[in-house]
């Protein structure tokens, strides 16, 4: 049953605790659409990089998201592991929504049990694709590569895939959340929680 949504003209019913905003504005981990977010992070270097993936799923202690263990961004969360998540939500949990969510926290590899998870409720291109994106699959002829994936398609059809080695997650413990609520009758503000002491506590920001 879905939650009625406070919006930028009635926050009546403001909760002290962002989980309950996060139950009304994240679909369910069950849900196969997952949404797009932007990660970003420092590279080594000290200059910002960002990129897109999906938020594989949430809970309590964070926001999980998972990429290939050879990947730049893994690397650059292996040395800086302060990142920031932006969830762009225009018309979630309602089409009139305008929603936006920044989290920034500390990112820690996931527990085993929850990447098995994670890979297991990706969409069949995306399992085959955590086995074959690589850089030398990247640097062949178009139409090798087509062939290539139509192979392995073939060779694994109506069967379990399984993780591969490089297939990595991370969960993401938020220290600072901050709900962006869009109107198009009045200005847009902010809702922010910062964590302090293991208490979260609420401002509102201009949007």
């Amino acid at each position: 049953m879905m939650h009625p949504t406070p919006t930028a003209d009635d926050w009546s019913e403001l909760p002290d605790d962002p989980i309950v905003l996060l139950e009304r504005w994240l679909p369910r981990n069950d849900d196969p659409e997952r949404p797009l977010m932007t990660l970003a992070t420092i590279d080594a270097d000290g200059l910002p990089d960002a990129r897109s993936l999906l938020l594989s799923g949430w809970d309590a202690a964070g926001f999980y998201w998972h990429a290939d263990a050879r990947s730049r961004k893994i690397a650059q969360v292996t040395r800086v592991p302060a990142v920031a998540l932006c969830l762009p939500l225009l018309g979630t949990p309602h089409p009139e929504t305008k929603h936006q969510l920044v989290v920034q926290g500390v990112a820690e590899p996931a527990p085993a049990s929850e990447q098995k998870r994670a890979y297991a409720a990706r969409s069949v291109y995306l399992r085959q694709l955590a086995w074959q994106n690589t850089p030398e699959f990247a640097a062949r002829p178009q139409q090798e590569r087509i062939a290539a994936w139509d192979a392995f398609a073939r060779a694994h059809a109506g069967t379990e895939l399984a993780p591969p080695p490089t297939w990595t997650g991370y969960l993401v413990r938020p220290a600072r959340l901050t709900f962006w609520f869009g109107s198009s009758e009045t200005a847009s503000r902010r809702l922010e929680y910062a964590r302090r002491d293991d208490v979260w506590e609420r401002r509102i920001l201009a949007g």
